[in-house]
């Protein structure tokens, strides 16, 4: 299938789920729905540099914070602009700087790309465990940066009140953010999908398979490994800027937490990592489980149930659900197909 007609599909699927959502009248569904496609978002993302080039990627967090922290100086702008420049230079400032939730969204993703792209230069030449290390050092230096940073609130946090509705399309600002998060869903498979099937993918696998072995063949592996951190950076920040508004209040100890780092690892872990499909399976497993035991049980159990999951498909299910699929009903039914035609070649 074609990348343009996938799309279309995820759209139209996308579209029905909104409208769907709507029809239920009821806005809790747009409150954990958002959760659950920002996972989808987080968990993709992550599979683009662990998954399809297998360097684990512990700053998960530091990507997603860093596209929120984006989003809260772009509300932080216009009073530190009227009160500390000229009324001609601060009116041109804020005329061009984003102010609609679509171009934060993009700005995140282009901030979080850049700190990718940085980060990769830094770190790339370590494997493994080093490189691992090394991410999650990077989360703890940005975490400390953004507590010192007073402009974004610093270690207080800071506000960031939404508007009820958006009136241009007469819905609330929770439909908003559900339908923002929705259309970036289409976005982020979409682009894994294509990556999967293009020359960019085959290289992202070779490096995963074996680095070594594609370096003596002349794939340029730091460059590759360059695009899968800018693009992994980017998609993450995108799904971390429209998240002050979802939260209200964005404080670094929520920004930077646990649950993005582990959920953005133990989800594609789950659904498999080797195609597109395995992150989207196991983020809504995962993201619907957590939301359901939040509001039945409580929200402390969430990474309970991740991390009991995790070791389950650690034991059981190496390659996830997705490797579990092809295991027992495609291999059965290759193996069907080469009996009935061994048998026909017979008669």
């Amino acid at each position: 299938m074609r990348t343009w007609r996938f799309s279309l599909i995820l759209l139209g699927v996308a579209l029905v789920i909104f409208f769907g959502a709507r029809l239920l009248q009821n806005d809790y569904l747009f409150f954990a729905g958002y959760v659950v496609l920002q996972f989808i978002v987080l968990a993709t993302a992550w599979n683009m540099l662990g998954g399809y080039c297998g360097y684990v990627n512990f700053g998960s967090a530091a990507f997603f914070a860093v596209g929120a922290y984006s989003t809260v100086a772009m509300n932080k702008l216009p009073a530190f602009v009227k009160s500390s420049l000229p009324e001609g230079l601060a009116d041109f400032i804020l005329a061009i700087a984003p102010h609609s939730l679509p171009a934060l969204v993009i700005l995140g993703g282009v901030v979080s790309g850049l700190v990718g792209l940085g980060t990769g230069y830094l770190t790339l030449r370590l494997r493994g465990v080093f490189f691992s290390i090394a991410t999650l050092a990077l989360a703890v230096v940005l975490q400390t940066l953004i507590v010192n940073w007073d402009f974004v609130g610093g270690s207080r946090g800071a506000y960031v009140i939404r508007p009820a509705t958006v009136s241009l399309m007469n819905i609330s600002y929770i439909e908003y953010l559900f339908l923002i998060m929705l259309v970036l869903v289409v976005i982020v498979l979409t682009a894994a999908r294509a990556i999967e099937r293009s020359r960019l993918g085959y290289g992202f696998a070779t490096i995963r398979d074996d680095e070594q072995a594609a370096e003596a063949c002349g794939v340029p592996t730091l460059r590759l490994k360059l695009v899968a951190t800018t693009l992994s950076g980017a998609f993450m920040g995108m799904a971390g800027a429209p998240f002050p508004y979802y939260i209200g209040y964005l404080e670094p100890h929520s920004a930077f937490g646990l649950a993005y780092a582990v959920n953005a690892i133990a989800m594609p872990m789950i659904g498999g990592t080797t195609s597109w499909v395995g992150p989207l399976v196991g983020a809504v497993l995962l993201g619907t489980l957590q939301q359901v035991a939040s509001v039945t049980i409580s929200s402390a159990v969430s990474l309970l149930i991740v991390g009991l999951l995790l070791v389950f498909f650690v034991i059981v299910a190496p390659n996830g659900i997705i490797g579990l699929w092809h295991k027992y009903f495609l291999n059965k039914s290759l193996d069907i197909r080469e009996r009935k035609r061994k048998v026909e070649s017979v008669l």
